[in-house]
């Protein structure tokens, strides 16, 4: 068996809705897959949805995160300023962002190699437990550990979604907590500038015969 180490560096931006839907969105300009973007929802029911681009990148994140049903389809996200729009197969969202608070100013003054070491990480998941169901470090499935390093933060101030062509209603907060991984994204509606890691235990491929 060996470790190998994966960052995804990108944002995360989590929403709820007034029908109980919840979404997170991921949007990866860097990645060891290349650029993407993919979609976790949870139904008011409690079923998790994963929509993600490709056969191969649905195949990765679901091998990390839990999920009740998994969707491959085109995911688009558009960046204008404030202004954010997803389309995901079945799922339409449009939502703004505000100006950054204390938090945000500070997570910004984190130099990146710093904020990148799981030392770091351990030290913020201190803090971040205050908040209910926010962790920066755990583990998700055997012998793979996750990490998180935030490096901004940014409320967000609106937001309007459908799913399958149903309004799913104004902006709420992301309660219940979602339950993809160890931690949920925090109860306020919020977009996160952040870098991931993910390390994991895999396999060795097998040696070539001797000619």
């Amino acid at each position: 068996m060996e470790r190998e180490r994966l960052t995804f560096d990108g944002w995360i931006a989590a929403v709820g809705t007034e029908s109980g839907t919840r979404v997170v969105v991921g949007h990866w300009p860097c990645s060891p897959l290349g650029p993407f973007s993919d979609v976790m929802l949870e139904r008011a029911d409690g079923r998790r949805i994963l929509l993600a681009p490709t056969a191969r990148i649905a195949a990765c994140v679901a091998d990390i995160y839990h999920f009740d049903e998994v969707r491959t389809v085109p995911v688009s996200v558009r960046r204008r300023d404030t202004a954010w729009d997803v389309a995901a197969g079945p799922l339409v969202l449009h939502f703004t962002v505000g100006g950054r608070g204390a938090l945000g100013l500070a997570l910004r003054a984190v130099p990146q190699a710093l904020a990148r070491r799981p030392g770091w990480a351990a030290l913020a998941d201190v803090p971040a437990r205050l908040l209910p169901g926010v962790r920066t470090r755990g583990s998700s499935r055997p012998g793979c550990r996750q990490w998180y390093a935030a490096r901004d933060l940014r409320p967000i101030t609106g937001a309007a979604a459908s799913f399958d062509g149903v309004d799913l209603g104004p902006l709420a907060a992301v309660v219940p907590p979602v339950r993809f991984g160890f931690g949920s994204a925090p109860a306020r509606p919020a977009l996160v500038r952040v870098v991931s890691t993910v390390e994991r235990t895999r396999a060795r491929p097998p040696r070539a015969p001797p000619p």
